[in-house]
């Protein structure tokens, strides 16, 4: 009877930790296409992203990259100072969208070209998303909003 209880409990046991490795695996498999990691232009341009790869790129608009009225499709360019990423996005821009202020997309590089899903703009006329503030920072060309 105790040499029963004994196989049974160890089969418990490893019942569990495979379904725990097996649900393990399941979120990790689900969560691949939720996880965008965020890259400046020099970060794209110096260690291209694979094919399918679902990144978020941010920095500046470039002054005088922005073209639209081309159809649905507006097309500019991002730049950290040291580096420049076409851009092209089909939809509808944010209301604060400009040239020369912070931009972070989401989308994927389609021949050389960040072909975006989802533009976000700045909220205010102060506010920039912390990560291109940082990625402005390392390139030695951020400056301070007045105000």
């Amino acid at each position: 009877m105790k040499g029963l209880k004994k196989k049974r409990r160890i089969q418990m046991i490893l019942l569990a930790f495979v379904a725990l490795a097996l649900s393990t695996g399941l979120i990790g498999y689900a969560m691949r296409d939720g996880i965008n990691f965020f890259r400046a232009p020099v970060q794209v341009m110096s260690d291209p992203p694979g094919p399918n790869e679902t990144f978020r790129l941010g920095g500046l608009v470039e002054e005088g990259s922005l073209v639209r009225g081309q159809g649905e499709t507006v097309t500019f360019r991002v730049t950290d100072g040291a580096a420049t990423v076409p851009v092209s996005f089909t939809g509808i821009l944010p209301d604060l969208f400009a040239e020369k202020e912070g931009v972070v997309g989401t989308g994927r590089m389609v021949a050389g070209v960040f072909v975006a899903s989802e533009i976000l703009a700045k909220h205010d006329e102060t506010y920039m998303p912390k990560e291109v503030i940082e990625a402005l920072k390392a390139q030695g060309t951020y400056v301070a909003p007045n105000g």
